[in-house]
């Protein structure tokens, strides 16, 4: 079968062909499809993320296919059954095994696409801002990023939480999109000299979502209204920020850290809670997965590229079906 493998840290990952996998005790095995990239990935090639897998590995966090074998204990999901799986890793190849219990049911209705670009963005915003954040309808949300894989999710879940969205991304297109997803307020980070000045013109926020980092988070943190709540989930920007105790002091602060895919160790329910939700909004038309590029297999390197270059907005998927 094909697969991408990174054989050394920091080098391009190339095609190759490897035996196909057989799935062990408690696993699946699944004809991949589709799927999902994110900037974690980028972050793991480099060997610069917080899980490190043993080389020669393959990346693509998050997937979507069907079942085509049962390790043994298994009963379910069914061989034939359509999935989605957060897999930490090996999503960019042809076939591959996981655990069982980390299959998620599609709906009918969702396309392998869509399903690829679904767990990681979506799931991620969820939690930060109803598990983490506890947003509450008539707040102000600060969206930075808001044009990326998760910074539209985050627009677009916040909208239906029923917050005012002040969305931050870069240039006129970045900007569309978060209108698009439901932004109230658009701001463009390459033409503000004064990005702190922007938002607190805009009354401030009660909860910022920053997958940025870097002076984007110390902007946030100075416009935040009192009793706000900033929730950092990465550093897109290469700068993990700093962040001076006596101003959460001054204003009654709060920074709340969010791991998406840690919960899976100490509290999985958590995201299969919040996975059931959003689902449950997607199924009923409120969600609407954005996938600006889907490639395929053999345009791997250009598809990791654009996340590279920040020239995609939403989601970009790699098909493999």
């Amino acid at each position: 079968m094909r697969a991408l493998q990174v054989t050394n840290i920091g080098q391009a990952p190339q095609q190759v062909s490897v035996t196909t996998p057989e799935p062990g005790a408690g696993e699946v095995q699944v004809r991949i499809a589709a799927c999902g990239l994110n900037f974690a990935d980028l972050l793991m090639i480099d060997g610069k993320y917080q899980e490190r897998p043993a080389l020669p590995f393959t990346p693509g966090m998050e997937l979507a296919g069907t079942v085509t074998a049962l390790g043994a204990g298994v009963a379910a999901p069914a061989i034939g059954t359509r999935v989605a799986i957060f897999a930490g890793h090996g999503g960019m190849a042809d076939y591959g095994c996981f655990p069982a219990d980390r299959c998620l049911r599609l709906p009918d209705s969702m396309s392998f696409v869509e399903a690829a670009a679904f767990q990681v963005a979506y799931g991620t915003s969820h939690v930060a801002l109803a598990h983490r954040a506890n947003l509450q309808p008539g707040e102000a949300l600060l969206v930075l990023g808001a044009a990326g894989g998760v910074g539209l999710t985050a627009v677009e879940i916040g909208k239906l939480m029923g917050a005012t969205v002040i969305a931050v991304a870069r240039g006129a297109d970045k900007l569309e999109a978060a209108r698009a997803a439901g932004a109230d307020h658009l701001i463009d980070s390459a033409g503000t000299a004064d990005l702190r000045a922007a938002i607190k013109a805009l009354g401030g926020a009660d909860v910022a979502y920053d997958p940025v980092g870097g002076e984007q988070f110390t902007a946030a943190l100075r416009s935040m209204r009192p009793e706000g709540r900033i929730v950092p989930i990465g550093f897109a920007s290469g700068t993990v920020p700093q962040i001076p105790a006596n101003h959460l002091l001054v204003k009654n602060l709060t920074v709340i850290g969010l791991y998406w895919g840690g919960y899976l160790a100490f509290r999985p329910k958590v995201l299969t809670d919040s996975l059931a939700r959003l689902l449950e909004w997607y199924e009923a038309g409120r969600l609407k997965p954005h996938v600006s590029h889907v490639l395929p297999l053999e345009r791997a390197a250009e598809a990791l590229d654009l996340l590279r270059s920040r020239r995609s907005t939403g989601k970009v998927v790699v098909t493999l079906a």
